[in-house]
């Protein structure tokens, strides 16, 4: 009779609506953790700035190849460190029963999911104004367009980044296979975004790929920034399917939460 009444109320919390208040309370205890794990901090905040002090400095004697692909390594590298990092940092709280524990309680899915997208999402515009800041303003990458434009960029990047973390660390069972599925899910979009050649040298099926992945288009709104002066409709259509992947993988993410049932 227990195991029923709790399975019932469980069921019947709403999980669609959002609330605020616990949206932000999810979001403060994520962050109260993180502050006690330097390296993930370290890893957030400072790889990402190193590795576009070293690409500069890789790249010294052709400053001009520097401003080709730095911007795009921009939006990239915000990218990668928050699937890692929001991979990882998800699977150790479903391993660990936190995760179930909360959606016991009056919580909806989309509360947790949001206060984990509040929580990693503020430490992506941390992330991403320190390394926009350091590649325009003291390594000298050239951008003809503005440098807002190029942090918006890079800030949508950091949260599909996160987003991508949330929705993998439901089908991975150890730290371990989280990592193993960079490969599967970042490193087939570094090939294919136009980084290394432009996509529409490629062959035409793989530029059809690419055509659906989201990082071609992160790699595009960069790159239009980097040539172009005002905003173009472009780098609006750009931004827009950015967003709109995050938003979508945050919606998958919600949908591999189960609740207790016990």
């Amino acid at each position: 009779m227990t195991t029923q009444t709790a399975t019932t109320t469980a069921d019947t919390i709403p999980v669609g609506a959002l609330n605020l208040s616990r949206t932000t309370a999810t979001a403060a205890r994520v962050l109260r953790q993180l502050r006690h794990d330097p390296r993930t901090i370290a890893l957030l905040i400072l790889i990402p700035c190193l590795m576009l002090v070293l690409l500069r400095y890789v790249f010294d004697g052709s400053p001009q190849t520097f401003d080709n692909i730095g911007a795009s390594l921009l939006g990239i590298f915000p990218l990668i460190t928050m699937f890692l990092v929001t991979s990882i940092a998800t699977l150790r709280e479903r391993t660990s029963g936190t995760l179930e524990r909360l959606l016991a309680m009056p919580l909806g899915k989309a509360d947790l999911i949001a206060g984990y997208a509040l929580a990693f999402g503020i430490l992506a515009i941390i992330q991403s104004a320190l390394a926009t800041g350091l590649a325009v303003w003291l390594l000298g990458l050239d951008v003809t367009g503005s440098p807002w434009l190029l942090l918006l960029v890079a800030l949508l990047d950091a949260l599909l980044g996160t987003a991508l973390g949330l929705f993998v660390s439901a089908f991975a069972a150890s730290e371990f296979q989280a990592v193993q599925f960079m490969p599967a899910v970042i490193f087939p979009q570094l090939l294919l975004c136009g980084l290394f050649t432009p996509r529409s040298e490629m062959h035409p099926v793989l530029e059809a790929i690419s055509d659906v992945l989201p990082m071609s288009y992160a790699v595009d709104g960069m790159n239009e920034v980097l040539h172009h002066t005002d905003m173009t409709a472009t780098f609006v259509r750009d931004v827009l399917i950015v967003a709109g992947c995050a938003l979508l993988v945050l919606t998958l993410g919600a949908a591999t939460l189960r609740r207790r049932t016990a």
